[in-house]
């Protein structure tokens, strides 16, 4: 059914593939924040709670339009790719996590600089190379 709404079945090349994971992580934000503001102010949930479960989701989506649209990848089994998607998930969160603690606690950078200069690397220098190469190969 997603092939079908996609309407994709052709391998993308290097710089078309790049430019769809972005908008794939773009998609894949804007659902996580989407449904973490929903929960913490309709829901009341807590916001590490309601955190948790939307990154969950946004990382549920953006895993299908990655295997589906950007990368176009449907030679292996889902639950194979899955796992390794959500493998690279939590280390690319690890990275993020001590990429703050790095340019905030030890350099002093203001959070919201440092988020966007950590954000932004671990974005382009692990997630993509770890999509194509690791997850969606």
């Amino acid at each position: 059914m997603i092939k079908t709404l996609i309407g994709t079945e052709e391998k993308p090349g290097l710089v078309l593939s790049f430019i769809r994971a972005q908008i794939v992580a773009l998609i894949a934000t804007g659902v996580d924040f989407s449904i973490m503001i929903f929960l913490k102010e309709v829901f009341k949930i807590d916001h590490l709670l309601a955190t948790a479960m939307s990154a969950l989701c946004g990382g549920c989506v953006g895993f299908l339009l990655g295997r589906y649209w950007a990368f176009v990848s449907t030679e292996r089994k889902t639950h194979y790719q899955a796992f390794r998607y959500f493998l690279v998930m939590g280390a690319s969160m690890g990275l993020n996590v001590g990429g703050m603690f790095l340019a905030v606690n030890l350099l002093g950078l203001q959070y919201m600089i440092g988020r966007i200069i950590v954000a932004t690397t671990v974005a382009f220098g692990f997630n993509f190379v770890l999509h194509r190469h690791f997850v969606f190969k």
